[in-house]
């Protein structure tokens, strides 16, 4: 990674970030207002579908309820974590999420079914049957998907400054979609299933829609479909039909890979039982779940070029050295970082290199906000840090604690010596949770008898 000034896409990818949202500011704003109308509508909608679950199986329910909100957990800490900088405030991280579970799940039932009932007058039952999912259900949720990502905009535009944030805004539409949905689909198994208030239809629902169709499932569609809104909104150097494009064709990417994952192609699949099942299901995902990655990883390093940039521009080792500008780009450098000072000078080091990195983080988050920008050219004075405002002297000073405490542990640099064990691990890691998820796929298809 280069160390002086980013190259000019990444400064157009990335705006400065504001200094907060205020939602009294969002308060006047008519989009608050159709925003709070909607969600309030959503959770009527969904919460006599619920409730009208609950009394009637009152175990399954709170059981599906209980599985799919822990099954969120870890999706949630890995959205938020996407943006290291500059992270989003809660209260709108929370209002992405509740779109998705609220609005556009009560929008996508009838609306899917209506589409639905469209094509078989269109076409044929045959074709509904067999092709129907595939086509109502992108075309219908996507659109309503999206739509979170434009109110969060309408709603708070400043806080939409990069790529990456449309899509932690997107992957979190789709993750509440994804989540209320599967609730949806737990509670119905058990009734279809007719034994009762057992629990079983919900188990076997968790493990399918939980495990074999998680990990390329909603929040990665809304993910892709997001980026195009970032991109239409920051890409302020493009003419509009340009980002309109660009966005446009997010949104059609992120129909595709749904329209791939939920048509019959493969249906036969590789052979029969469980292992012919699972590479179809592989076959369908893994496509998706790379290309998106692969945006996820490109957006994350725009946006770490842009703010290390904003270091780097200071010349001064004692708040970021070259190697720290390096590893504070990339989550496992910084992870290798705390490993390592933690095996030289124990948990404290790992405690202050930690602490190192993110007041350098928040420094050049402030940097930019102060207008602090790189120089564009060799001939651009960097402003003083002494001259700049409070909260970047705050986190100046916490820059600086934190460095004089690794010297005092015999630590003076965070970093890990050696690239060579970073890729290693990484790749073990895929690996391993790639044997992971297979075990699971393959316990789960067995237990429920398709194996």
């Amino acid at each position: 990674m280069t160390l002086g000034p980013p190259p000019p896409r990444a400064v157009q990818s990335v705006h400065p970030a504001p200094s907060g949202f205020d939602l009294r500011q969002a308060v006047p704003l008519p989009a608050f207002w159709l925003l709070v109308v909607l969600l309030l509508a959503g959770l009527v909608r969904i919460g006599t579908l619920l409730w009208a679950a609950f009394t009637e199986h009152p175990v399954a329910t709170s059981v599906a309820v209980g599985l799919f909100a822990l099954y969120a957990v870890p999706f949630w800490i890995c959205v938020r974590a996407l943006d290291y900088f500059e992270r989003e405030p809660p209260v709108l991280l929370v209002a992405a999420f509740a779109w998705g579970g609220l609005v556009a799940t009560s929008a996508a039932i009838p609306g899917s079914a209506a589409l639905h009932n469209l094509l078989a007058k269109l076409h044929s039952t045959e074709f509904t049957a067999a092709w129907g999912a595939a086509v109502a259900g992108p075309t219908v949720e996507e659109l309503v998907k999206t739509l979170g990502v434009v109110a969060i905009v309408l709603v708070a535009r400043t806080q939409v400054n990069s790529v990456l944030d449309g899509v932690v805004y997107g992957a979190l539409v789709g993750l509440g979609f994804q989540v209320v949905e599967d609730v949806i689909y737990a509670v119905n198994a058990v009734v279809i299933a007719g034994r009762g208030d057992e629990v079983t239809p919900v188990v076997a629902t968790f493990f399918v829609r939980g495990f074999l169709a998680g990990l390329w499932s909603h929040t990665l569609f809304g993910a892709l479909a997001g980026a195009g809104i970032g991109y239409a909104v920051v890409r302020r150097d493009r003419s509009r039909p340009a980002r309109c494009a660009m966005a446009g064709l997010a949104l059609a990417g992120a129909w595709a890979c749904h329209f791939l994952w939920n048509s019959p192609l493969l249906a036969d699949g590789p052979g029969t039982g469980g292992f012919g099942l699972l590479l179809v299901l592989l076959a369908k995902g893994v496509p998706s779940l790379v290309l998106i990655l692969l945006l996820v990883r490109v957006a994350r390093h725009r946006e770490a070029d842009y703010y290390t940039a904003q270091l780097a521009a200071l010349d001064d080792p004692r708040i970021a050295t070259p190697g720290e500008l390096r590893a504070l780009a990339l989550g496992h450098l910084r992870a290798d970082a705390r490993r390592h000072a933690q095996q030289r000078a124990g948990h404290p080091a790992r405690t202050a290199v930690r602490r190192l990195q993110h007041a350098q983080a928040r420094l050049a988050v402030e940097l930019s906000r102060a207008g602090a920008a790189v120089a564009r050219t060799p001939d651009v004075a960097v402003p003083d840090p002494a001259g700049l405002p409070a909260a970047v002297d705050r986190w100046r000073a916490e820059v600086l604690t934190q460095r004089d405490q690794l010297r005092e542990l015999g630590h003076p640099e965070a970093v890990a010596p050696g690239p060579a064990q970073g890729p290693g691990r990484r790749i073990g890691a895929a690996v391993g949770l790639a044997v992971l998820v297979l075990a699971v796929a393959w316990a789960a298809l067995s237990w429920l008898g398709a194996a």
